[in-house]
């Protein structure tokens, strides 16, 4: 039976009334209204699309046998009419009909105005804490919120960039959260969506970037019921999420919020917030969102006297000091970099550190450890002092432990994490560096080691020169794509990394001048790289050139998620060395004197990939092609690839 309607609004539906032949059903969508239309004994009906049973879509159901058949179970209505036979009190709503000349229209009753839901009120709260950004995937059991976060894009408070793969989404916020200090959101469903985040969340947490997880979750009701993707998710995230909590009906939504983002910011870490169906599109009544204010203090921490005063000391007496900086040291360099020159100390950087000076300052000496250079390791062994700013020594660095040293940071479980530091000083750098200068100024008595660093600097270019002529005849050397890149990469590019021999030949031969970089530092996972260049884009908003630094068994990993780089275009520019193997892992097995085993791969031809997906590829073989093609690619507008044919043994 119709209902009285009031205010009906007219919604075209259909273009032609002969789209919809007789004895067929279709869904079709008045306003936000799911409508089954049927066409039965010609006579067209609108009925409710939702079986009232399991809300299975009639319209995709079938006339048998004279009644409109669920294609969920199989329950019948009647076409037009939406009884249901028997008598019983099941039957469908109806809907008035029209067929105009331009078209079938449904008549349905004005939407109400939009009522604040307990997703809004956590929407609004993340937004005044700082989320811009949102890496997801929208799905069945994470809509409510969804429609939340679209309010908010609507509102232009909030980009939210649909990814291909949960995995590459949470590499993306990762990335951005390392970039700018800053959370951003990775969004997932229940179950396997938010499984698939964990790698990422784990790169976030072990390299101490600030990020944000929300997932779907089904509903409260069927909970422990082995419900289709049930998946305990408060108990799955306990190991990685500092914060981690279900929303839940009378839960103070907007202090779970709150509380959410300030575990992210101050712990630099994750945190998790999981929204059960049900949950999402409460009404949240009288509440309202929260803002930072009068929640959060300044960061600027002194570090006590007494560790101060040691500092002092031990600087005061040292001849040849040397500063090594790690990625915990970013946001600090201009500070970091007056002080070195006061001191005349060279710097070193751990490789996530990189490009924190630039090579071609007087004082920078590049990398150091594994993937590094050896002018860094030869001021690590002469000097008779190390300053050690946000850097967490970790074996790939090699911080030599037998060097008097002075460790600073923020975070009081960084210091003397790995072993006994001399001076261990708690405090923010910036500030501490601008309590060491007032200290020592006119205390100082240090050689002037600029010198020495040119010197050692045209041993390493000599060295360089000479691999750069080597050529077995199987591909292109990494030194001469790094050679390249060298000259033509813009020295504002933010540069993502990946794992493997690519990484170690990036550390080792690129020289950076104002450039940033982002790695997967103390997980090592492969495939970090593009998402991460995702994330760099969103973090930057397009400001910025973004360079990604891949091996083909890395880029593969997301390969996907290529086409979430076009779909949005995004100014990436993919440098990929493929050399059909994981090279790494080949070198490993066989320094283990082991066999070379399963690192073989069968790739596509990636340029050609990304012309499928809409973006430039070039792929050379040739090392005298390596400079125009990358000069082509780094010029596109937009996102590319060049893929280089690599000799896995000239790494």
């Amino acid at each position: 039976m119709s209902k009285t309607k009031k205010q009906l609004k007219w919604c075209k539906v259909l273009k032609n009334a002969e789209d919809l032949p007789e004895g067929r059903v279709v869904s079709v969508w008045a306003e936000h209204r799911g409508i089954c239309l049927s066409h039965y004994e010609g006579k067209f009906a609108a009925l409710d699309n939702k079986c009232p049973h399991q809300g299975g879509p009639l319209g995709e159901g079938s006339i048998e046998k004279g009644f409109l058949r669920c294609p969920w179970h199989g329950w019948d209505f009647h076409p037009t009419t939406g009884a249901s036979p028997g008598g019983f009190d099941d039957e469908l709503e109806t809907f008035d009909v029209e067929i105009r000349d331009d078209g079938v229209y449904v008549g349905v009753e004005e939407e109400r105005t939009h009522e604040t839901t307990v997703s809004d009120v956590i929407a609004e709260t993340l937004v005044n804490w700082g989320i811009d950004t949102v890496f997801g995937m929208v799905g069945h059991s994470n809509l409510g919120l969804a429609d939340a976060l679209r309010r908010q894009t609507e509102k232009g408070t909030i980009n939210f960039i649909g990814i291909r793969h949960e995995g590459a989404g949470a590499f993306a916020a990762s990335a951005y959260g390392k970039l700018t200090g800053k959370p951003a959101a990775c969004f997932a469903i229940a179950g396997p969506g938010a499984t698939n985040m964990f790698t990422g969340l784990w790169d976030a947490k072990v390299d101490r970037a600030p990020i944000l997880a929300l997932t779907g979750q089904v509903a409260t009701q069927v909970v422990g019921t082995g419900n289709f993707q049930e998946v305990d998710l408060v108990r799955a995230f306990q190991t990685v999420a500092e914060f981690n909590h279900r929303v839940q009906q009378n839960s103070k939504h907007a202090e779970l919020a709150t509380l959410a983002m300030k575990h992210a910011i101050l712990k630099r870490d994750v945190s998790h917030l999981t929204f059960p169906d049900e949950i999402q599109k409460l009404p949240a009544e009288i509440e309202t969102a929260q803002t930072p204010k009068g929640r959060i203090t300044p960061l600027k921490i002194a570090p006590p006297n007494e560790s101060l005063d040691r500092a002092v000391e031990k600087i005061m007496n040292s001849k040849r000091p040397v500063i090594i900086v790690g990625h915990g040291a970013r946001f600090d360099m201009d500070a970091v970099t007056e002080f070195a020159e006061s001191l005349n100390a060279p710097v070193l950087t751990t490789f996530k550190g990189k490009g924190l000076i630039s090579d071609s300052h007087p004082l920078g000496c590049g990398v150091l450890g594994r993937s590094g250079t050896p002018i860094a390791s030869w001021f690590m062994n002469e000097s008779d002092l190390l300053i050690v700013f946000g850097a967490s020594f970790s074996n790939h660095t090699g911080i030599a432990p037998k060097v008097p040293t002075i460790q600073v940071d923020f975070d009081q479980l960084a210091l003397g994490k790995f072993h006994p530091i001399d001076v261990p000083v708690w405090g923010e750098i910036s500030v501490t560096v601008e309590l060491l200068r007032k200290e020592l100024k006119g205390k100082t008595d240090t050689f002037d080691q600029r010198e020495e660093i040119v010197e050692r600097w045209r041993i390493w270019q000599e060295e360089k020169t000479k691999r750069l002529k080597e050529d077995f005849g199987e591909g292109i050397s990494s030194i001469a794509v790094f050679d390249a890149l060298n000259g033509l990469a813009p020295e504002n590019a933010v540069m993502c990394v990946d794992v493997g021999n690519n990484a170690y030949s990036f550390g080792r031969y690129f020289e950076p001048k104002n450039q940033s970089f982002l790695m997967s530092g103390y997980l090592g996972s492969i495939g970090f790289a593009f998402p991460a260049a995702m994330g760099a884009w969103a973090a930057t908003k397009g400001s910025r050139p973004i360079i990604a630094v891949a091996g083909d068994g890395g880029f593969a990993q997301y390969l996907a998620d290529f086409t979430t780089s076009v779909k949005y275009g995004m100014n990436i520019k993919l440098i990929l060395i493929n050399n059909s193997e994981l090279g790494k892992i080949s070198k490993e097995q066989r320094s283990d004197e082991l066999d070379v085993w399963a690192t073989d791969l069968h790739n596509p031809n990636f340029a050609k990939f990304a012309e499928n997906c809409g973006a430039l590829g070039i792929r050379v073989s040739e090392k005298d092609e390596v400079k125009a093609a990358m000069e082509k690619v780094l010029n596109h507008e937009g996102t590319a690839i060049l893929e280089i044919v690599a000799d896995v043994k000239l790494i």
